[in-house]
């Protein structure tokens, strides 16, 4: 790493104008520097302008956003002074890209292969055969199995981790000086996480790339970062070596961030409801769920021989890496998907019953009701064209709650619980971060009052300090309303915190399953203890901690007495 700098950002400010109205400030005289070899990364809450800037920086802010003052310089080149054709020639070969949703940023009518490929034919950098030869090479280096059958799938055929992964060997195709990642580890398993993040540490080192890394993962951001950048409010409120702003943080905005990351608290649920998960009479049953996918003829597999059982009013989690099964398994719990084999019962219905959808109507609206699913992608899980308030009010007209008076009061109830503004109600999701789109899908799992709620990795998008809020608003409705919870997550520390129960899978196969203490404290297969060791573990924080004895449980700490 040298002294001079690769992207230097000085006096930054965009501004955003919604329907004509007056104009919002997003970015506000932001300085930054990224210096080659180095990772510098931008974190701060869903909304504090991180995505506005690397938007900025790669030149795709969207026709209502507009930069109002300051400069971008890659090297000697003045970004802001780039034209259409001037991008052409930046884009790819010096500066890489890697968007924050896989679901939208892939084309679902190309194949893997040759959407990862592009950036090679467009800048002429390799034949066909030569293409098709660098992009197996690419795919493998990101840590996806099989990559010359990947290669020929289309994005639908991969689970949103892989997706992620795919954008990441695009980005890095032509090895370009300065590589963007806006949340790229956020769908990600931490095992694959931590293969990514070792393959940006060598691509550091061999080519000299900077890296602005744009994230929520205040774990990562401790271990990976050279600098650290802390937005709030479209400033940065802090900046600095990634070990002095973590291990001594100046302002309280940061030292919040830093006590609200669920990796670096390990909050544990409370022993009493895990005594109640194993004596209770189960709410779920899943025997012998068994489900194979035929894609191309190739028999791949789902899930196979799955059980557990999960108590009312207790909350089971599922984790495991990208392709796993978790996401079968809650699809099949929620009546998406019909298994081959096996038993799936939510109280009285039989969750397989409504897959063949062979029930009454009234019989399939009261399951409906009974059990929400909230999806890992919440920009294709809502409805682009409708505002929030539609959204919002259209589970209540379809299951007939509430009347015209009525339902109002209960959407901005809804909007409230999971911390939104009631401005946001005429807004429609391409106007919302990520983290709020995710806020608005659970608002709306939760307005029809379900019994249970199936969560696929439902908080992945959210910043640390919401997605505290959303832990403990979860936790507290669930005391109030008796509401059972299917977590389906990758994030081991969240987990920990809100699971009373844990199904630890791997390829469609259950490893062990059992008291969320008991399987992270002694866990019983090397896949587990696999996966507690790859969680991100900032090294500033053991110079300055408390004595072990009076420390908080870390994941250092955990995987330490999961070990012994």
């Amino acid at each position: 790493m040298t002294g001079s700098s690769l992207l230097r950002i000085d006096g930054l400010s965009v501004d955003y104008t919604h329907r004509g109205g007056p104009s919002v400030p997003a970015v506000s005289e932001l300085d930054l520097v990224v210096r080659p070899g180095s990772m510098t990364a931008v974190v701060g809450e869903s909304g504090s302008g991180k995505s506005t800037t690397a938007n900025a920086v790669i030149g795709l802010l969207p026709s209502s956003a507009r930069v109002t003052a300051g400069r971008i310089r890659l090297g000697d080149l003045d970004l802001l002074s780039l034209g259409a054709a001037g991008w052409r020639g930046v884009r790819g070969t010096q500066i890489g890209y890697v968007p924050q949703d896989p679901g939208s940023s892939l084309n679902p009518l190309q194949t893997i292969g040759k959407s990862v490929a592009e950036a090679l034919r467009i800048h002429r950098r390799a034949n066909r055969a030569e293409a098709r030869a660098q992009v197996i090479e690419l795919l493998a280096r990101v840590g996806i199995d099989r990559p010359e059958k990947r290669a020929d799938q289309f994005p639908h055929e991969l689970s949103g981790g892989m997706r992620q992964r795919v954008l990441i060997a695009a980005a890095i195709a032509l090895r370009p000086r300065l590589l963007i990642a806006d949340e790229p580890t956020s769908a990600l398993d931490v095992t694959v996480q931590k293969q990514v993040l070792d393959l940006l540490d060598q691509l550091r080192a061999e080519t000299g790339m900077g890296v602005l890394f744009i994230t929520h993962d205040l774990a990562v951001a401790g271990e990976r970062a050279d600098e650290l950048a802390v937005m709030h409010g479209g400033l940065i409120v802090e900046s600095g070596p990634a070990g002095r702003v973590f291990s001594h943080p100046s302002t309280e905005y940061a030292s919040r961030l830093i006590t609200d990351a669920p990796a670096l608290q390990t909050k544990a649920r409370p022993a009493l409801a895990e005594a109640a998960a194993r004596t209770a009479h189960p709410f779920v049953s899943v025997e012998s769920l068994t489900h194979v996918f035929d894609r191309t003829g190739d028999q791949v597999s789902g899930v196979e021989d799955v059980d557990f059982t999960v108590a009312r009013g207790t909350t089971h989690g599922i984790v495991g890496e990208s392709g796993s099964g978790k996401t079968t398994t809650g699809k099949a719990l929620a009546g998406f998907l019909t298994p081959q084999s096996g038993q799936l019962r939510i109280g009285d219905f039989d969750a397989a019953e409504f897959g063949r959808g062979r029930p009454s109507r009234q019989r399939r609206r009261e399951f409906r009701r009974t059990v929400q699913l909230v999806h890992q992608n919440p920009f294709s899980a809502l409805d682009p064209k409708h505002s929030i308030r539609s959204t919002l009010t259209e589970p209540l007209r379809s299951f007939r709650l509430g009347d015209r008076t009525s339902r109002p009061r209960l959407v901005a109830e809804a909007m409230d619980r999971v911390a939104l503004p009631a401005d946001f109600l005429d807004r429609r999701p391409a106007e919302l971060s990520g983290g709020q789109l995710q806020r608005v899908a659970i608002a709306r799992a939760l307005i029809v009052e379900p019994e249970l709620v199936v969560f696929d990795e439902a908080v992945s998008a959210l910043d640390v300090t919401v997605q505290a809020q959303i832990l403990t608003l979860l936790d507290d409705l669930q005391s109030q309303l008796d509401l059972t919870y299917v977590f389906i997550s990758h994030d081991l520390a969240v987990i920990r915190q809100i699971a009373d129960t844990v199904s630890v899978m791997s390829r469609g196969h259950l490893m062990e399953t059992g008291p969320t203490e008991e399987i992270f404290a002694r866990p019983r297969t090397s896949y587990t203890r696999s996966l507690l060791d790859a969680i991100p573990r900032p090294a500033t924080l053991s110079s300055d901690s408390p004595p072990a004895d009076d420390r908080p449980l870390t994941p250092t700490l955990l995987t330490t007495a999961a070990e012994s």
